[in-house]
């Protein structure tokens, strides 16, 4: 796939470690765009100089959580259709019909390994390519997980 070709994905977390191992992932492996973003308020910032083919956001981040940002994205008329996918280490009920009120697409609950994240993403980005495994909430357990 060329370049100009290629999906673009916005990943945004706070925890450095996280943000380099899924980028590294989606960029070499999978082979996407990635943009990073540490924080809501400089996801904004991205999101206001290029519109990406999906979002990840981490659900509890200092200052604008990523539930706040995912309202942000909704309320815009150029990122409103935007898939949202929310890395959450929260799976009450409750948090869960918090991230599907702000519009999330998804969530992936934490910890989760990076190919049943990648599994999520093709359902997204590459409907034909992707398996019946992300026709739900991805839950993946403890092991080898982020």
């Amino acid at each position: 796939m060329s370049d100009e070709q290629r999906k673009r994905i916005l990943v945004v977390d706070d925890d450095p470690r996280l943000l380099h191992v899924v980028s590294v992932y989606l960029g070499g492996i999978e082979n996407y765009d990635v943009v990073t973003a540490s924080s809501g308020e400089e996801a904004l910032e991205v999101l206001a100089g290029t519109t990406p083919d999906l979002v990840i956001l981490d659900v509890m981040m200092p200052g604008m959580d990523g539930i706040q940002v995912c309202e942000h994205i909704r309320q815009n008329p150029v990122t409103k259709d935007l898939p949202v996918l929310m890395f959450t280490a929260l799976s009450s009920d409750e948090d869960v019909a918090r991230a599907q009120r702000a519009g999330a697409s998804k969530h992936i609950t934490k910890p989760f390994t990076l190919g049943a994240l990648g599994s999520v993403i093709r359902s997204f980005l590459q409907p034909s390519a992707a398996g019946s495994q992300a026709a739900g909430q991805l839950d993946e357990g403890a092991g080898s997980g982020m």
